[in-house]
């Protein structure tokens, strides 16, 4: 039975890679300006949008334990411009904290590359992302559907 446990547990995160793989929302920039507790962040994505059935519908800033510091929601698709940026204001946040950066798909989660870093060092992609609460998923502040 435990071998049909682990085959059946291989399977699936096989499964679920791969279409992670497919359909991103890629952080592929941040910069940040401003000072301490109230800073602006700029975060650039790259996802693969379609319009409002498939597109990144935030990104938010995680403490190194996984706690949501904030979260930037996109009332929009983006389908025909990527990569895009967007901005969110009065981060608060000290400049010596590591913290992470990532984007969220309205349909299938944190699925693509995410930066890790400080303000005062600067953020990179990361290497190694580790598997924060699934709760932050249902966290407020949350969407309220899709413009276009």
């Amino acid at each position: 039975m435990r071998h049909l446990f682990l085959v059946l547990l291989m399977f699936y995160g096989t499964a679920q890679a791969s279409q992670s793989e497919e359909i991103r929302a890629d952080v592929t920039g941040v910069t940040v300006h401003g000072s301490s507790g109230a800073y602006t962040f700029a975060v650039t994505i790259e996802s693969d949008e379609t319009g409002c059935d498939q597109y990144a519908d935030w990104w938010e800033v995680l403490s190194e334990e996984g706690k949501l510091l904030y979260r930037r929601i996109l009332v929009h698709s983006h389908p025909d411009t990527q990569p895009f940026t967007r901005s969110g204001a009065h981060v608060v946040v000290k400049e010596d904290t590591t913290i992470y950066v990532r984007a969220h798909m309205n349909k299938l989660g944190y699925v693509g590359d995410v930066f890790k870093g400080s303000v005062a060092k600067g953020l990179k992609r990361s290497e190694h992302t580790p598997l924060f609460s699934k709760d932050l998923a249902q966290q407020a502040p949350l969407p309220n559907g899709c413009a276009f």
